[in-house]
């Protein structure tokens, strides 16, 4: 091995495809988004350097950016928190049991695993105020509530249906990461707190949480940067509406692409969105700090 490291063509060698494809899919694109963020570029034309006007606009005269930047921060937020402590309550509890541990892992799993545009449309036909829940509520004399068009308050009812609709789905992801971890710490540790008269709560507050801190630091990461850029669900439930109260900074970014042809303005939406997906991680990283730990 170490004579392979030594021969630099021979490191070149397998170094090179991963670079070039690094390079080819993932560097040249943010190039090119950095410029085109920076003119006037409808795709049909040559783009039409314009400085730093998009961002102007974008932060002043751009009333669903202050909506979609508010309720990505939220939804980043509300899933961050909720799906750290459902996926980690589950992971803790189906660790530490036996019978059926296997089936029920599956099945909270499993939403996973499906379509994020195929659950949205399900779900939209059941918050449907028509149909779905609130025909069953009408039958206990419920009338249940617009849940999708409320437009009131200042994180609408939708957002807060999305965030629990996107909290069934991903929870069980969390609980997969987090069941990894757990099992990779020795049940010596536990036996040996036991035996010195600690509880269970007390065994998982000083042994499991400081162990599985590496992992909270990735899930975390992972939740948020998939909560910023959160599409597909939102945009099947509620496209956006009513009168762009769901828009996310991933919706609006489509609508003003696709729909309004506005790549130099999209692009400057991006470059937004990959800022805060940075800053984000960056934050994680230094508010949490991994111990290391010598057996």
């Amino acid at each position: 091995m170490n004579r392979l490291l030594e021969d630099k063509k021979a490191a070149l060698v397998f170094i090179a495809p991963a670079f070039l494809l690094f390079t080819l899919i993932l560097f040249v694109p943010i190039i090119q988004v950095i410029y085109y963020s920076l003119c006037n570029y409808t795709g049909l034309t040559k783009p039409d350097f314009v400085g730093l006007k998009n961002y102007i606009d974008l932060f002043t005269s751009d009333e669903t950016m202050k909506i979609a930047l508010k309720n990505s921060i939220f939804f980043m937020l509300f899933s961050g928190i909720t799906q750290q402590i459902i996926g980690l309550f589950l992971a803790v509890l189906l660790t530490n049991i036996k019978a059926g541990r296997n089936l029920f892992k599956n099945i909270y799993y499993l939403p996973c695993v499906l379509s994020s545009a195929a659950l949205g449309l399900l779900w939209a036909f059941l918050f449907n105020p028509k149909i779905g829940i609130n025909n069953l509520l009408s039958t206990f004399g419920i009338q249940g509530p617009n849940w999708l068009f409320n437009t009131k308050g200042f994180i609408p009812l939708p957002m807060w249906v999305i965030g629990f609709v996107a909290l069934w789905q991903y929870a069980g992801q969390n609980m997969m990461l987090y069941m990894a971890q757990i099992s990779g710490i020795s049940r010596d540790i536990y036996e040996a707190s036991y035996i010195d008269g600690a509880s269970k709560g007390q065994s998982f507050r000083f042994i499991t949480l400081p162990l599985i801190k590496p992992m909270l630091v990735t899930t975390l990461s992972l939740n948020c940067i998939g909560s910023l850029k959160f599409f597909d669900l939102i945009y099947n439930m509620t496209q956006g509406g009513p009168n762009h109260r769901t828009d996310v900074l991933a919706t609006h970014l489509y609508t003003q692409g696709f729909k309004y042809y506005k790549y130099g303005y999209a692009s400057a939406i991006s470059m937004v969105l990959l800022i805060l997906c940075l800053l984000a991680t960056f934050l994680i990283s230094k508010c949490i700090k991994v111990e290391t730990y010598e057996s």
